[in-house]
């Protein structure tokens, strides 16, 4: 026991690079089979790389080897006492072998235990052959296995070479090649720029959250070209590569390199990063609270016990002055054009104001802006956003600076947050479906009335001039919308109900 002790586990140094096939890989061979194999040490030595096989009987035999290789033996010349065994076993070890191949029954009956207990303690695979077996059988088959890995290998590197220089002339985006890279080395891929600020993830499934925790495990290279460097593409542990898993991530990493040389730099990556961000908030891959939460603080965006609102911004502007703008006032911010508006997510400290001021001088003093109520988590924000985002939609005002707030529209809140609400969508086909009817069957106008009077409840006149009809027409529109629906156009409470109605009717249309 206490020679064992004095064995290093870690001080194996096999080899590394090229092309190999493992032990697991050897004892697969048909010539090996043959040979009835016992695999008396094996599990992760298995896993070992087989550079070469060398056959030899010779107890000076460690120093005549490099690393990486099989060895094949009767153990004819070994030595006969127990520590001349153990010592022997040790050397090899040292010597950084793969494996132990040993035929029983030509010149030892077993393999010496002592040889056992080594290869035990330090990992090293140790495989009995209990029938004689032709070693050049078995040397041949292995070398051919060694070149068609070598053959594969070669392949791949041509076929990651045309996808990646495919991918670069291109312009793919930065997301597109780290899925690409993703999906060729079988595990997740981040990409990460100098702040470790994460741009583009590809999760293959995984949980986000979990694929950015195991980001100290993950294997790295640098995105770098001419001398700069802009980021970090890591690979988090998978399945072996033909091509090797570093060959992978080096074409994937070059192909970023040439899409930071196209684009002048990397400020594209964060735009890009903050875009994926609101398009999962937003979209149907909105699967996971924790997943966005993971990447919103992958990017400095925190929502815990901050100040969060949505926000959505009319008009064309450069949505990178937005954020800029946003940052320069002390806010964490996520941007990005969605249709014809600026979209954005602002964290702002507890303590901050968000006067009108100040949402005019981040999205322009030009500008409409909407803003949602403030937000603590991710399903408030993603609440948020939607709210702003639907007030936007029913604004029905000329262009302008003006800044709307959500809470200030207790209704359009309501509806907010009632927006999958079964019932909210009954009632709304309940209360105007003679008006729908009445303008599909007519192709009338009677929901555009019925939306400007409940837009200037207290003012008629008003509401004539937004429907863009004049007075005694809007009038004669009133009765008529009074008439199909038994209602009167006059009592709070019904216009409310209507009111309440053609706002879940917009929130429908827009969602479809």
């Amino acid at each position: 026991m206490s020679d064992r002790s004095e064995i290093v586990r870690n001080r194996t140094d096999r080899p590394t690079g090229g092309v190999f096939v493992s032990v697991a890989d050897v004892l697969a061979e048909a010539a090996v089979q043959a040979g009835e194999p016992d695999v008396l040490v094996g599990g992760a030595a298995l896993d070992a790389a087989v550079r070469w096989v060398h056959v030899s009987d010779s107890v000076g035999v460690a120093r005549l080897l490099d690393g990486g290789e099989l060895l094949l033996t009767t153990g004819a010349g070994w030595p006969t006492d127990d520590a001349g065994l153990r010592d022997f076993a040790s050397s090899l070890h040292r010597a950084g072998i793969a494996g132990i191949v040993f035929e029983v029954g030509t010149a030892r009956e077993t393999v010496p235990q002592p040889v056992v207990d080594i290869c035990a303690t330090v990992g090293l695979a140790l495989v009995a052959l209990t029938r004689e077996v032709k070693f050049v059988a078995v040397t041949e088959s292995v070398h051919h296995a060694l070149i068609a890995a070598q053959t594969q290998a070669l392949h791949e590197r041509q076929r990651l070479h045309e996808l990646f220089t495919a991918l670069s002339l291109q312009g793919a985006p930065a997301d597109v090649v780290v899925a690409e890279t993703a999906r060729a080395l079988g595990a997740p891929v981040i990409l990460e720029n100098l702040a470790r600020e994460v741009i583009a993830t590809e999760a293959l499934g995984m949980p986000v959250a979990e694929v950015l925790d195991g980001r100290i495990d993950a294997e790295q290279v640098a995105v770098q070209a001419r001398g700069v460097r802009w980021g970090t593409l890591l690979a988090l542990p998978g399945p072996a590569h033909p091509a090797g898993r570093h060959t992978v991530l080096e074409q994937g990493a070059t192909a970023l390199a040439f899409g930071c040389i196209a684009d002048g730099g990397d400020a594209e990556w964060s735009l890009l990063a903050q875009r994926a961000v609101i398009d999962d908030l937003l979209g149907a891959r909105f699967a996971r609270a924790d997943d966005i939460d993971a990447r919103l603080r992958a990017g400095g965006f925190t929502l815990a016990d901050r100040q969060c609102h949505g926000i959505v911004a009319r008009g064309a502007r450069s949505i990178s002055e937005l954020a800029y703008r946003a940052r320069q006032a002390g806010f964490a911010v996520a941007a990005a054009r969605v249709a014809d508006d600026d979209v954005a997510l602002l964290s702002l400290p507890a303590s901050a104001v968000l006067s009108d001021e100040v949402v005019l001088r981040i999205a322009g003093a030009d500008r409409a802006v909407f803003v949602g109520p403030v937000a603590d988590d991710v399903v408030g924000l993603l609440g948020s956003l939607r709210a702003a985002r639907d007030l936007a939609d029913s604004d029905r005002a000329e262009s302008g600076a003006r800044v709307r707030r959500v809470d200030d529209r207790p209704l359009e809140r309501l509806v907010a947050t009632l927006r999958d609400d079964h019932r909210l969508h009954e009632h709304s086909e309940r209360m105007l479906a003679p008006l729908i009817r009445h303008d599909r069957e007519r192709r009338g106008d009677l929901l555009d009335v019925l939306a400007a009077l409940v837009a200037h409840p207290g003012n008629r006149s008003a509401a004539a001039t937004a429907s863009q009809l004049s007075r005694s027409v809007f009038y004669q529109r009133l009765t008529l919308i009074g008439d199909l629906l038994g209602a009167d156009l006059d009592d709070g409470e019904t216009l409310a109900a209507l009111h309440l109605a053609l706002l879940a009717r917009r929130r429908t249309a827009a969602s479809v």
